[in-house]
């Protein structure tokens, strides 16, 4: 018989189902965040007022988030006890002129961002989503507002080519060219001519100016903006699956959903880092600041405003500093060495069909636990200190933890982990829950190691003060 649901991964769910994008994954974050007591900070004004006790978030170009809560005890010098994931996921982002016509077909175009597995985007009911920028005058003032749009019905689709037009497809495997096959089809020319001539009733057109786009593009956008086509003056759309993120499998043991990697792991942060300070009394013993930070651009390299290869952390760690004591410029150096980071992304569960492809001694599973993750060659970050602090608190708490290394015979992916600890400077250790099918547009992961990743995060929010002290290295 198949177990009930646990409560905080019907949570993750809803989670995912919220996030189309790495901006709609940053709004549901800051919703969540609101309505536990978090206070939003500007990064473009004094954060003169910060509170020992009190908890506050800052967003970063609306697809980075960083949200912290300062100990009852917080000193200037202390510790930051942070856990780092990202938000973005491989995607077809929209060119800037994306209209495209041919052999009457009214198409997209697209651009990939990231390493997609792109032949699991093709015959997938797809919509639009992510944010635009629209024009609004009100009493005669013109200002620009930010909105999140999400078509919720499938709207295109990258159709396949029979096999009976590719005789080689069964011999050769699918071969597809980027440039010319991940074009989405939107509408038929005819189609849309004649929907055109209906809609002419002599009134002013409602169609856009713009020529980059498709003007039944850029309706379907207005819609969802609540304005006018016209009224759009530039967008960061991509292309989502439609169906829907499930709890699944003849067990309900699984998770089947789009962009696990790296929602996942931001959403279990994210709960610990809320759940962890919920009451009163939870920071009343705790002299460091519990922090999450969810980056944006992981998955192309994170260089950017608000990637974690930014000044983005550094800043949040300066500025938390200086608001408790501006006269000692030394004192940051100090919380840095007094710090940690948990590098949080998915890792490589072993495959039962491609079993050659894990090292024989290192083998992830699915329900085993939160995967360490080591590189001698420093693809991840992880030491034996960071290691044993990482797995000190899962064996207090009785979870299951477990270890990958890539064979030596393989290319080794990396994370933020590397580029924050070579960056700031501070401890890191690299984990992720383990899943299958990562980068495809439809991916796995175990239930149960939704629950063990929360768990394991909340413990180290309330414990990693207590046994970092009994720590000693640079004695």
């Amino acid at each position: 018989m198949a177990t009930a649901v646990a409560p905080v991964v019907s949570d993750l769910v809803d989670f995912l189902n919220a996030s189309p994008t790495a901006f709609h994954a940053v709004d549901e974050a800051k919703r969540r965040l609101k309505a536990a007591g978090f206070s939003q900070l500007s990064e473009r004004e004094e954060w003169a007022g910060l509170q020992p006790g009190r908890k506050y978030f800052f967003t970063r170009n609306h697809s980075t988030i960083v949200a912290f809560a300062i100990g009852a005890k917080y000193a200037a010098g202390n510790g930051f006890h942070i856990i780092g994931a990202h938000t973005d996921s491989p995607c077809l982002k929209l060119k800037p002129v994306s209209k495209v016509t041919k052999g009457g077909y009214l198409e997209v175009g697209v651009q990939t961002y990231g390493g997609g597995l792109w032949y699991t985007w093709f015959d997938r009911d797809l919509t639009v989503a992510g944010r635009v920028i629209v024009r609004e005058k009100k009493d005669g003032a013109v200002s620009y507002a930010h909105k999140l749009v999400r078509v919720q019905e499938p709207v295109m689709r990258i159709p396949t080519l029979a096999i009976h037009l590719d005789r080689n497809i069964s011999s050769e495997g699918l071969k597809i060219n980027n440039q010319n096959h991940l074009v989405p089809v939107l509408a038929t020319s005819v189609k849309n001519e004649m929907q055109k001539l209906v809609a002419e009733n002599g009134s002013e057109s409602s169609e856009s100016k713009n020529t980059k786009h498709h003007p039944l593009l850029l309706q379907l956008i207005a819609k969802e903006a609540n304005c006018k086509p016209d009224e759009i003056c530039d967008f960061e759309l991509q292309l989502c699956d439609t169906q829907p993120s499930t709890v699944a499998g003849a067990m309900k043991e699984f998770i089947f959903s789009g962009r696990l990697d790296n929602l996942c792991m931001s959403f279990c942060s994210l709960k610990a880092l809320i759940e962890s300070t919920s009451s009163e009394e939870s920071l009343a013993h705790e002299s460091g600041v519990r922090m999450v930070a969810l980056f944006d651009h992981e998955e192309v390299g994170s260089d950017s405003a608000q990637g974690a290869g930014s000044p983005a952390m550094l800043d949040a760690l300066s500025r938390i500093t200086g608001s408790f004591n501006s006269s000692n410029s030394r004192l940051l150096e100090k919380a840095i060495q007094r710090s940690f980071l948990v590098s949080a992304d998915m890792a490589h569960a072993l495959h039962p069909n491609y079993m050659d492809k894990h090292e024989e001694n290192h083998q992830p599973k699915l329900h085993g636990g939160l995967v360490i993750k080591h590189n001698a060659n420093q693809r991840y970050a992880t030491n034996a200190v960071t290691a044993f602090i990482f797995r000190e608190i899962a064996e207090r708490h009785h979870l299951p933890i477990q270890d990958f290394v890539v064979r030596n015979d393989m290319g080794c992916g990396s994370t933020i982990g590397p580029i924050l600890a070579s960056g700031v400077g501070i401890r890191t250790v690299d984990i992720g829950a383990p899943q299958l099918s990562m980068h495809s547009i439809r991916e796995m992961c175990a239930v149960d190691d939704i629950k063990h990743s929360y768990e394991h995060f909340k413990a180290y929010f309330e414990e990693f003060t207590e046994l970092d002290s009994k720590v000693k290295v640079d004695c």
